[in-house]
């Protein structure tokens, strides 16, 4: 946290420089949740873009107490919702390449192939907002609390939507089994 609240205010001094190592910090974990709540590279892209200029923007907002890494989700988290409203009058789907959502980058969980392909199929099937928190929960690793600060849901809700989503993932997974 230290690294991240020197390099803003390097930034909020004039050094531009130092924002490019923010960026690289965090980029490839920004990336794999946009891609995974977006399901489109293209999307997934866009809405990084628009989460690091918004974040460059509102740097002087940033209080060094919070955690950069919550503020900066929320923000991620609020363009992807954008992104995906958005396209959702175009298709009520949020997943529609297969293919990279299975070769998003560095998924934390240890999950195999067979595992990840599946998990992945059913949180195409969940609302989005069970999809989100079961996202923020278990493959960025996020605490409630996190998870409260940068989504605006109270720590029970957010409680609710993750079981659900496992319930959710368990369930399809015994049918699978028993087939």
């Amino acid at each position: 946290m230290s690294d991240d609240a020197a390099d803003v205010r390097r930034v909020l001094a004039g050094d531009v420089d130092a924002y490019t190592k923010l960026v690289d910090r965090y980029y490839d974990r920004c990336a794999r949740f946009a891609i995974r709540m977006l399901g489109n590279r293209d999307d997934a892209e866009d809405a990084l873009q628009a989460t690091f200029l918004r974040a460059y923007r509102a740097l002087g907002k940033y209080q060094e107490q919070d955690k950069f890494s919550a503020w900066l989700y929320q923000i991620l988290t609020n363009q992807c919702r954008s992104f995906a409203v958005r396209r959702a009058h175009r298709d009520r789907m949020f997943v529609h390449e297969e293919a990279l959502l299975l070769n998003a980058p560095d998924a934390t969980p240890n999950w195999s192939g067979e595992q990840e392909e599946f998990v992945q199929r059913v949180l195409n099937e969940l609302d989005p907002l069970l999809r989100e928190a079961f996202l923020l929960k278990y493959v960025e690793e996020l605490s409630y609390e996190e998870m409260s600060e940068l989504t605006g849901a109270g720590v029970s809700a957010l409680k609710m939507r993750v079981k659900r989503a496992c319930e959710r993932l368990r369930e399809r997974w015994d049918n699978i089994k028993d087939d």
